[in-house]
C-alpha cells in the first residue's frame, strides 16, 4: 500500500515537473524569437517585431517603414525560425538515436547524413550539378539519402546490432568525406572553396521562407511520429530484447525509426550544413531536466535545442560584427566544453 503511494506521488511529480518544463520551454523560446529577430546590424523593438508578424498575418495593424518590415519578415525572421527548427530537430533526432542505439556519444549524423549531404551539396556549388535556387538544398538532401542507403547496404539484416549501425555510419562518413574533400581540391577556385568551407561549418544566412517551411514540415512531422513511439523508445533505452519481452515489434520499429531520424536530420542539414554538438549535449541536459521518458523528455530537448541555436546564431550576427561566423563553430566553441563537463561528471573523474 505503501509502496503503491509513494509510486503514484513520485509518477504525479515527475509529470508535473515535465508540464512546467514544458510551458517554461514554450515561453522562453517565444520569447527568444522576439528578441532574436530585433537584434542585429539596425535593432527592432519586440512590439515592432510582433507588430510586422501581425501585419503580415492580416491583423488590422499599421504596417513599420517598408525598410523596417522587409529586415523583419524578408531577412531576420526566416533565419531566426530556420535555427529554433534546425536545433529542435537536431536535438529530437540525437535523443532517438540515444536511446536506440544506447550510446550516449550519438548524435543526428550517426547515420552518415551529414558527410552525404556536404558531398551533394559541394557537387551543386563546384561541379554545377543542378541549377536554380533549389538546387543545393536538393543536392545535399540527395547526398543524404544516399547515404543512408548506403549505411542501409552495409548492415543488410543486421540492423538491430547497435555496433554495426555506429560502425556502418563511421565508415560512410569517412567514404563521403573523402569524396568532398576530393572535389574540393580538384575544383581549384578558391571563391566556390571558401563558399563550400563556410557551408560545411553550418550556416543559417541562406535561410527563407522555403526552407522555413520544409523543415518545419519534417520536424513537426518527426516530432508527432517519435512521440506516438516514445513508448518504444522507452523500451530500447534498455535493450531490444527488453522491447521485444514487453510486446513491441522491434524488428518492425526500428527500421521506421532510424529512416525517419535520416530524412528530418538530412533535411535540416539541406537548410543549414552540419550544426555539431547540438543533437550530442541537448538531449542530455534535457534528460537532466525531465528525466528519461521519451513522452516528455522529446518536446523538451526540442524546445530547448530550438532556444539555444537561436541564441546561437544570434551571437554570430552580432558579437562578431561586422563579420559573420557560421554558427556551427559557435557551438563547437560552446559544446567541447560543456561535453567535457559532462564526460567529467559521469566518469567520476576529481
Amino acid at each position: 500500500m505503501t509502496t503503491a503511494v509513494l509510486t503514484a506521488g513520485g509518477c504525479r511529480g515527475a509529470a508535473a515537473r515535465g508540464a512546467l518544463v514544458l510551458a517554461t520551454g514554450c515561453v522562453a523560446l517565444a520569447l527568444s524569437v522576439l528578441a532574436a529577430v530585433g537584434v542585429g546590424s539596425a535593432d527592432v523593438p519586440p512590439l515592432d517585431v510582433a507588430r510586422t508578424v501581425g501585419v503580415h498575418l492580416g491583423a488590422p495593424w499599421e504596417a513599420l517603414p517598408p525598410l523596417r518590415d522587409s529586415i523583419v519578415w524578408n531577412l531576420r525572421l526566416p533565419r531566426v525560425l530556420l535555427a529554433a527548427l534546425v536545433g529542435a530537430g537536431l536535438a529530437m533526432c540525437g535523443a532517438v538515436l540515444q536511446a536506440m542505439t544506447r550510446n550516449p556519444l550519438a548524435d543526428p549524423y550517426l547515420l552518415g547524413v551529414s558527410s552525404g549531404a556536404s558531398t551533394g551539396a559541394v557537387s551543386v556549388l563546384v561541379l554545377g550539378f543542378g541549377a536554380g535556387v533549389f538546387a543545393l538544398p536538393v543536392g545535399a538532401f540527395a547526398g543524404a539519402l544516399t547515404a543512408f542507403a548506403c549505411v542501409l547496404l552495409l548492415l543488410g539484416r543486421s540492423l538491430g546490432s547497435t555496433t554495426r549501425v555506429v560502425l556502418a555510419g563511421v565508415v560512410v562518413s569517412q567514404l563521403f568525406s573523402a569524396l568532398t574533400s576530393l572535389v574540393v581540391v580538384l575544383s581549384g577556385d578558391a571563391e566556390r572553396s571558401r563558399a563550400v568551407a563556410f557551408w560545411l561549418l553550418g550556416s543559417l544566412a541562406s535561410a527563407n521562407w522555403t526552407s522555413v517551411g520544409i523543415c518545419a514540415l519534417t520536424t513537426t512531422a518527426g516530432l508527432v511520429l517519435f512521440r506516438l513511439y516514445a513508448g518504444h523508445l522507452d523500451a530500447l533505452a534498455f535493450g531490444r530484447e527488453v522491447a521485444a519481452g514487453v510486446g513491441f515489434d522491434v524488428r518492425r520499429t526500428e527500421p521506421l525509426l532510424y529512416a525517419v531520424t535520416a530524412v528530418v536530420t538530412g533535411s535540416l542539414v539541406a537548410a543549414s550544413g552540419a550544426i555539431g554538438f547540438v543533437g550530442l549535449l541537448v538531449p542530455h541536459a534535457a534528460r537532466m531536466l525531465t528525466g528519461g521518458r521519451h513522452s516528455v523528455l522529446l518536446p523538451s530537448a526540442a524546445l530547448l535545442g530550438a532556444t539555444f541555436l537561436v541564441w546561437a546564431d544570434a551571437a554570430t550576427r552580432t558579437v562578431f560584427a561586422p563579420q559573420e561566423l557560421p554558427v556551427g563553430v559557435l557551438t563547437a566553441l560552446i559544446g567541447v566544453p560543456v561535453f567535457a563537463v559532462l564526460l567529467r561528471r559521469r566518469t567520476g573523474a576529481p
